[in-house]
């Protein structure tokens, strides 16, 4: 009876919370998981193959290494390395600093198997900020996709 009144309390709270929001995009290439890694592996190596970013300067400080993006438009991002995996073939890493209408974004890209070949998948979430969900969620949507089929078109064979 203390376990149903315990659970019926909870449900009846309001979320204390908003969900933070998503984007994901996957897409599968010709290129083995091991020839896709070599692609994104370097976490500057992002100008080679996204068609928004003119130029990725790498730094560090305190330890954690960061990359300044600078896009086709001229804004400038600043992003800060969380965790890379070679053997995963997979990274995170989030947002410092830009002009995107988000907070608290944190995004992994990664290589998987797929088929014959391999498949690049990245994903985030975030929250909104200063605009509405559905435009939020719909950019960085569009940013992924655009950044994934750049990958597809530079290891596709």
């Amino acid at each position: 009876m203390k376990r149903i009144l315990t659970t019926a309390a909870m449900l009846a709270m309001p979320a204390s919370a908003a969900m933070a929001l998503e984007a994901k995009v996957t897409k599968e290439t010709t290129a083995s998981p091991a020839a896709a890694w070599a692609t994104i592996g370097d976490f500057c190596g992002i100008a080679t193959w996204h068609p928004a970013v003119a130029k990725c300067e790498p730094s560090s400080k305190d330890g954690a290494s960061y990359r300044t993006l600078t896009l086709k438009d001229g804004a400038k991002l600043v992003e800060k390395l969380v965790s890379a995996d070679a053997k995963a073939m997979s990274y995170t890493y989030t947002i410092e600093e830009g002009p995107l209408p988000v907070s608290g974004y944190k995004s992994t890209l990664k290589v998987v198997p797929a088929g014959q070949g391999a498949a690049f998948d990245w994903s985030g979430t975030f929250d909104a900020k200063g605009a509405a969900d559905a435009d939020v969620v719909k950019t960085i949507t569009g940013i992924y996709a655009a950044g994934v089929d750049g990958l597809v078109q530079k290891t596709s064979k």
